[in-house]
């Protein structure tokens, strides 16, 4: 097996692609880089220092002052922000309704893709995000694209900041919120959510998550041999 096997896992929010990303590292011992908690610590920082996205040079600078590192616990991924431990606070509803915004800027974006660039140079890794297939590994071998109905998205989405003890957020706002996500990301000038042509589609609306598992290994292993 190469030393540098890519998986690639884009689609849209709350389509269970970090869910996906995670059982695969864990089934195959590749290291899973959670790249959407990047962008949601970047914009957690914006958030906390008041950082004018408009601005290019206040952005730019602001990125100067983010450190961010992943470790993992039972491939778990957890990441910090400046040292601080943020897994819990960059998966509320702040940042959530920020996160395109400061993900679609182009100064954000390219200093995230070249992060993440380092990470896939030497080293197995599965990959999630929005553009990992088309703009940061355009030539990974494996690339999925993954989708679901909305609904079933926003329940998904629901019950997971249920569970995490948000009791404010009503399935409404959380619908809305996808919505307006979803938007954001596949218009956006700087790296759009656009499906790769060599990507395969993984709709999980009606699938478990053994179930999308086994779809997903089933188009991996032939890669494992090589």
């Amino acid at each position: 097996m190469k030393k540098n096997l890519v998986i690639a896992i884009d689609g849209y929010s709350s389509c269970g692609k970090s869910t996906l990303a995670k059982a695969l590292a864990k089934k195959l011992g590749f290291i899973y880089v959670d790249s959407g908690a990047m962008y949601r610590a970047v914009t957690l920082y914006f958030l906390r220092n008041h950082i004018d996205v408009s601005n290019d040079a206040q952005v730019e600078d602001a990125l100067q002052h983010i450190e961010l590192n992943f470790h993992s616990r039972d491939y778990e991924s957890h990441i910090t922000l400046n040292g601080e431990e943020v897994s819990e606070e960059i998966r509320l509803m702040p940042v959530s309704e920020n996160v395109s915004e400061v993900s679609a800027h182009r100064i954000v974006r390219h200093e995230m893709v070249k992060q993440q660039q380092r990470m896939g140079r030497s080293k197995n890794i599965v990959m999630d995000g929005r553009d990992i297939g088309t703009t940061v590994f355009p030539h990974a071998p494996v690339k999925f694209f993954m989708t679901a109905d909305p609904k079933i998205r926003a329940e998904r989405r629901f019950k997971e900041l249920e569970s995490k003890g948000n009791n404010e957020t009503t399935l409404e706002e959380v619908f809305e919120n996808l919505a307006h996500r979803d938007y954001a990301d596949t218009t956006r000038k700087e790296s759009p959510l656009v499906r790769a042509d060599d990507a395969i589609i993984l709709d999980n609306t009606d699938l478990t998550q053994e179930e999308q598992l086994t779809f997903a290994l089933y188009h991996v292993e032939p890669f494992l041999v090589q």
